[in-house]
């Protein structure tokens, strides 16, 4: 298969404003799909379409605050009016609150699992009630490895992630048991990227945000979700760092975890500068970090 497959499919992708929802958008766009761009800021989003359009795409702009069931239930409505099938839904959109547990705002945890899990949870819902009518659909949800390795100082992200494994696993069950071939559900699991995650991260650890080292180029998780939208795969953990830490933690967990912590620690804590408390982009988007990567590499 080439990236030529993808001309005209109908491609739902949250998180679209910055990171790998915008790359792998404007690439689909640049295959020919037809994207559907879904995130809070709207000026951004109409920056993201004409570049979309530049490419040799459709796109549609829809601003979705993700944690909110109606605006996804709207983004899915909207698809279907312009385009009228939906052939690959990305849920990409994603928070994080660093900090000691108690230190977090409750309400930055809570707006971390609305938007990371329960904005999986209603995009998931959107995509495969439509997938199940037209009897074809690629769903693609975007984890990270700490949903199958815990890192301390982000504890709610850790919690949401580890939902969203579990909730893409049981949605590949259910098709399984039930002999549904043409409708799949993959799970991504980045390790640190670069990305403006830690711009966007709330943060109350007293230090900068930092992301768990070694760092690696955003564009090779754009690439697996490219791929994916034309091989579906159950689970691909992305970074050769995350990929010893899952296999680690399935053969020793309590010493993979071990290891996780004092390496997270060492990086976020003992090493990363001075700063000052923020709520970053959890509670409300921020003008900056529109681009795919973070310039933390």
């Amino acid at each position: 298969m080439s990236e030529k497959d993808l001309s005209g499919k109908v491609i739902v992708v949250t998180g679209a404003s910055s990171g790998f929802g915008r790359g792998a958008s404007v690439q689909f766009a640049k295959a020919g799909a037809s994207v559907v761009l879904a995130a809070r800021r709207g000026q951004v989003l109409d920056d993201v379409a004409r570049e979309c359009e530049a490419g040799g795409g459709l796109a549609l702009a829809v601003p979705t605050d993700v944690s909110k069931s109606e605006e996804v239930e709207a983004l899915a409505a909207a698809t279907l009016a312009r385009f009228g099938r939906i052939d690959v839904w990305v849920n990409n959109a994603g928070a994080g609150a660093l900090g000691r547990f108690e230190d977090v705002p409750l309400a930055d945890h809570v707006k971390v699992i609305e938007t990371d899990l329960l904005g999986t949870l209603y995009g998931s819902y959107q995509a495969m009630r439509q997938f199940r009518q037209q009897q074809s659909g690629v769903l693609i949800n975007i984890a990270s490895v700490i949903g199958k390795v815990p890192a301390p100082y982000f504890s709610s992200y850790a919690a949401a992630k580890h939902g969203v494994v579990g909730l893409s696993s049981a949605i590949r069950q259910e098709l399984n048991v039930n002999d549904v071939k043409n409708i799949h559900v993959c799970t991504v699991m980045p390790t640190s990227m670069d990305t403006p995650f830690f711009e966007h991260a709330a943060n109350y650890t007293g230090h900068k945000a930092v992301p768990i080292p070694p760092t690696y180029d955003p564009q090779e998780v754009i690439d697996v979700i490219l791929r994916l939208a034309l091989k579906p795969e159950d689970e691909v953990v992305v970074g050769t760092a995350g990929v010893a830490s899952a296999i680690g933690h399935n053969l020793a967990p309590h010493m993979t975890e071990a290891m996780m912590a004092k390496q997270t620690h060492a990086a976020q804590i003992e090493k990363a500068p001075p700063a000052e408390d923020t709520d970053g982009s959890v509670l409300e988007p921020m003008l900056s970090g529109v681009g795919v990567t973070g310039g933390v590499r």
